[in-house]
C-alpha cells in the first residue's frame, strides 16, 4: 500500500513539474522574444521575423530610440510618478488601515464596506470626473495630477486592514497603558509588524504606477511631462514599422519593474504568503 501511494505521489510530482515548466516557458517566451527582437537590426527582423536568436547583435534600435525621443526625461517623469505615488500611498493606506482595524469611531464598518464596494467600479468609469476635479484644482499637466488620484487606494487599505486585524489587541492595550499615543503605536508596533505586506504593496503600487498609461495620457498635455509608456505609444504611432525601436522601448519600460521585484521578492513572497494564510 505504501509503495502504491509513493508511486502515486511520484507521478503527481512529475506531472506538476512538467506543468510548471510548460507554464514557465509560456510566461517567459514573450519577454525573451521582446529582448531578442530589440537586439536585432531592422533588416534582420524583416528578413526572418520568426527567428529567435539574432544572427548579429545590434543596438541600433536603442540608439535610434534615444535619437528620436528624450528618453532620460521621460524616464525621470516615470520615476517621480511611480516613487511619489508609492511612498504617499503606503503612508495613507497604512494609516487608514490602522484606523479601520483598531480604532473605534462611529459607522466605521459601514464606511469601510462602502469603500470596498468602490473596488467594483472600473477606473475608466471615473476618469472623466477625475479629469474635471483635477482641472478645477489646477493639477493638469503636473505631477500632482498624476499622484493625487491614486495616493489612497482601496485595495491597499483593504489588504493592510486584514493584516492589522490579526495583530493581538493586547499589544495596543499595553502600549496605551505605557502612555503611547496612537501615532506612536502606529510607528512603533504596526509598521514593524507589517513589513511583509508593506513590501508587497510597495511592489504592486510601483509596478502599477510605472505601467499606468491612460491617466498620464489624459493629464499630461505637454510632451516634456510624458511618462515612458505614453512616450512609447507616441513613438509607436510614428515608427510602427520599426520593430527594433519599439521593442527597445518595451525593454526599457519593463526593466525597472523587474529590478524592483528582484530586490523585493523575499518580502513580497512573505507578504503574499501571509495574506494567503489569513
Amino acid at each position: 500500500m505504501g509503495s502504491v501511494q509513493s508511486r502515486k505521489n511520484s507521478w503527481t510530482f512529475i506531472l506538476f513539474l512538467i506543468f510548471s515548466c510548460i507554464s514557465l516557458v509560456i510566461t517567459l517566451f514573450p519577454f525573451f522574444w521582446m529582448v531578442s527582437t530589440s537586439l536585432k537590426s531592422g533588416k534582420e527582423i524583416l528578413a526572418d521575423p520568426g527567428k529567435i536568436i539574432p544572427m548579429n547583435f545590434s543596438f541600433e534600435g536603442f540608439k535610434a530610440l534615444f535619437r528620436i525621443a528624450d528618453i532620460p526625461m521621460h524616464f525621470v517623469n516615470s520615476i517621480v510618478f511611480a516613487l511619489g505615488l508609492t511612498i504617499i500611498s503606503l503612508i495613507l493606506n497604512s494609516m487608514a488601515a490602522y484606523a479601520f482595524a483598531k480604532i473605534s469611531f462611529p459607522r466605521r464598518d459601514k464606511i469601510f464596506t462602502l469603500l470596498v464596494l468602490t473596488m467594483m467600479v472600473p477606473s475608466q468609469v471615473t476618469i472623466i470626473p477625475v479629469f474635471l476635479i483635477l482641472k478645477f484644482f489646477g493639477f493638469l499637466n503636473s505631477y500632482a495630477g498624476l499622484i493625487v488620484p491614486g495616493c489612497a487606494h482601496v485595495f491597499g487599505i483593504f489588504m493592510m486592514r486584514q493584516f492589522i486585524l490579526d495583530i493581538p489587541d493586547e499589544l495596543f492595550e499595553a502600549a496605551r497603558v505605557d502612555g503611547c499615543g496612537e501615532f506612536k503605536i502606529f510607528t512603533s508596533i504596526v509598521i514593524p509588524l507589517c513589513r511583509p505586506v508593506i513590501a508587497t504593496l510597495a511592489v504592486l503600487s510601483f509596478v502599477t504606477a510605472w505601467n499606468e498609461f491612460l491617466l498620464p495620457l489624459i493629464i499630461m498635455q505637454d510632451e516634456s511631462h510624458y511618462t515612458l509608456p505614453v512616450s512609447l505609444s507616441v513613438i509607436g504611432g510614428q515608427y510602427g514599422a520599426d520593430w527594433d525601436i519599439l521593442m527597445a522601448g518595451a525593454v526599457l519600460v519593463a526593466l525597472p519593474s523587474i529590478i524592483i521585484f528582484l530586490f523585493a521578492q523575499k518580502h513580497y513572497i512573505q507578504g503574499i504568503a501571509a495574506g494567503a494564510g489569513k
